[in-house]
């Protein structure tokens, strides 16, 4: 089995929350990583994904601290959807973000 992973950047402009991460996450530039795995049967490289992750500082932990989360890749591309078609006076509390790219 052989797995690659890749990373990008995403920016939220506002709080935002996805599913499966506990609370409001600030806005912030944040790290995802997408594993995926070579399909090996075929002919030609073809990958196919099996994980997507964000990484977020730990709360309680010392500067350098981080935990990965596994995310839905739709529930993220959602969250970054609101924050994209919010204005920040619009957001009070909501969960919204845009993308952006390294």
């Amino acid at each position: 089995m052989t797995l690659r992973t890749t990373r990008h950047s995403v920016t939220f402009r506002l709080p935002f929350s996805i599913p499966g991460i506990d609370g409001v996450q600030p806005p912030g530039t944040y790290t995802i990583e997408t594993d995926e795995e070579l399909l090996e049967q075929l002919s030609f490289a073809v990958y196919h994904r099996v994980s997507t992750s964000i990484i977020l500082p730990l709360k309680r932990g010392g500067s350098g601290s981080y935990e990965l989360i596994k995310i839905d890749p739709a529930e993220l591309e959602a969250a970054l959807r609101r924050d994209a078609g919010m204005q920040p006076q619009q957001a009070s509390g909501s969960d919204r973000g845009t993308r952006s790219t390294p």
